[in-house]
């Protein structure tokens, strides 16, 4: 039997012959309160048993999204270092091709030099040859116009 407060407020026993309360009424409802009390308390410390659960659970929740949250700042943190550092490491490769690239076309613009020098005194050499094979046929032709006549 569930007894709400209305129930109490409102219960009433009936009186004996002589103005009393009878006493059997009065212990059927005293019973009847202390077994519903007792159900009360029980499930109110099931309940209390349930909130603190519920809390630590809460709790545990909460300090694992704290947690998460760390790791996961912690991850991009290390994410933009690991973008950093490659950033960085290209930027040195480039500049170290660069410099290599500039040494190459420094090479190759001195080879080319060497080669315009060289050119140019093979050209020399070979006028050089030439007007002394000249000048040797001219002494030959006459030789040969001399002997001739």
């Amino acid at each position: 039997m569930k007894i709400t407060p209305l129930d109490i407020q409102q219960q009433q026993f009936k009186g004996k012959l002589f103005g009393g309360l009878n006493p059997e009424e009065v212990d059927s409802f005293l019973q009847a309160v202390a077994h519903e009390m007792e159900n009360i308390n029980r499930e109110n410390a099931i309940l209390k048993e349930q909130v603190q659960r519920s809390a630590a659970d809460a709790e545990d929740f909460a300090q694992r999204e704290k947690d998460l949250r760390e790791t996961l700042l912690a991850a991009q943190k290390i994410s933009e270092e690991m973008k950093n550092n490659a950033r960085k490491e290209a930027e040195l490769a480039i500049a170290e091709a660069e410099v290599q690239a500039e040494r190459i076309v420094a090479d190759a613009e001195n080879r080319l030099i060497q080669l315009k020098n060289e050119i140019q005194e093979l050209r020399l050499q070979k006028a050089q040859f030439e007007a002394s094979f000249r000048s040797l046929l001219d002494t030959h032709y006459k030789m040969l116009s001399i002997n001739e006549e």
